[in-house]
């Protein structure tokens, strides 16, 4: 129990690093793309800011769920803190959803508004376009950071908000593509802007549903896929004693597995040989899971 804390705290400071990183950044950012979009004149621009903005709530979504994930497992939480990790990443993905849907909304009111209401559309400002640019390569370096980080850690959460950090950058190119259009094209072509950030929102509500419907599977208790349990299976009945591995259940918690099979035995297996035989079965599986997997086995007979 005390290497599993230990471990949760060196995953839990990882997560907090890379986090903190990525809320100043965004302060900075934010900041930066909100002036940048009232002086230059950009809806588009103002929607990235807000997009940008949307990444403190996530951010400090991910720095609060790991203050409770590196506890250690107690007596309301016999399995650890794992869940909230999940839920973190659960908000995330909402979190995306509402993002992808406002900016989509912003876009097409002024598409429309200049297509069917006969509208016109400001000109957006050279320092639109710079701060679009800025974005793309600050928030790529981000994604790239916090993904690389999330994947060494085995953290979804870490993950999500890496791609949240990259949906920033998707929202930054099409804002940068409409700005640019619009500046470089003319009048005719100052619908650009709303468009590419309609576009942009596609590519944001993919990715918020990916997320968003991984992490509810995980807290409703859904089971591994096939071809995990089906590994589970082979690595059991492969160990020399069990005789036949059966009513395999799995599911997540956090970032590792539980694991609960039945595994028969031949009748004249004492029970020192069968703990041995767990105890393979045991190493076996956290060689191949991880050491944090949660396995529970029932030994049974031949024949009862």
């Amino acid at each position: 129990m005390e290497g599993n804390g230990n471990s949760e705290e060196i995953r839990a400071g990882k997560a907090n690093r890379v986090t903190w990183v990525g809320f100043l950044i965004n302060l900075v950012l934010t900041v930066f793309k909100l002036a940048a979009g009232v002086i230059g004149r950009s809806g588009a621009m103002l929607a990235d800011a807000i997009h940008s903005l949307s990444d403190f709530i996530t951010d400090i979504v991910v720095l609060v769920s790991f203050r409770m994930v590196k506890k250690p497992a107690d007596e309301d939480h016999e399995y650890g803190h794992g869940k909230y990790e999940t839920l973190a990443t659960a908000f995330i993905g909402i979190a995306l959803l509402f993002v992808g849907l406002g900016i989509l909304y912003n876009g097409a009111k002024n598409v429309w508004s200049v297509l069917v209401l006969g509208q016109s559309i400001d000109a957006p400002g050279i320092i639109a376009l710079v701060a679009a640019l800025v974005s793309i390569i600050v928030k790529e370096w981000l994604f790239r950071y916090t993904k690389k980080t999330g994947d060494e850690i085995n953290s979804q959460a870490v993950i999500a908000n890496a791609w949240h950090h990259r949906s920033d950058a998707f929202s930054s190119v099409g804002t940068l593509v409409g700005i640019g259009g619009a500046i470089l094209l003319g009048n005719r072509w100052r619908i650009l802007d709303p468009l590419a950030a309609i576009v942009v929102s596609f590519f944001i509500l993919k990715v918020a549903w990916q997320i968003t419907r991984g992490s509810l599977r995980e807290l409703l208790e859904e089971s591994l896929d096939e071809e995990t349990k089906k590994s589970i299976m082979e690595i059991v009945g492969q160990v020399e004693g069990v005789l036949e591995p059966h009513d395999l259940r799995t599911r997540k918690n956090g970032n590792r597995i539980v694991v609960d099979i039945h595994v028969r035995v031949k009748n004249e297996t004492t029970i020192v040989e069968a703990h041995n035989l767990n105890n393979v079965i045991e190493f076996r599986l956290k060689e191949r899971f991880g050491e944090n997997t949660l396995i529970s086995i029932h030994t049974e007979p031949e024949h009862e």
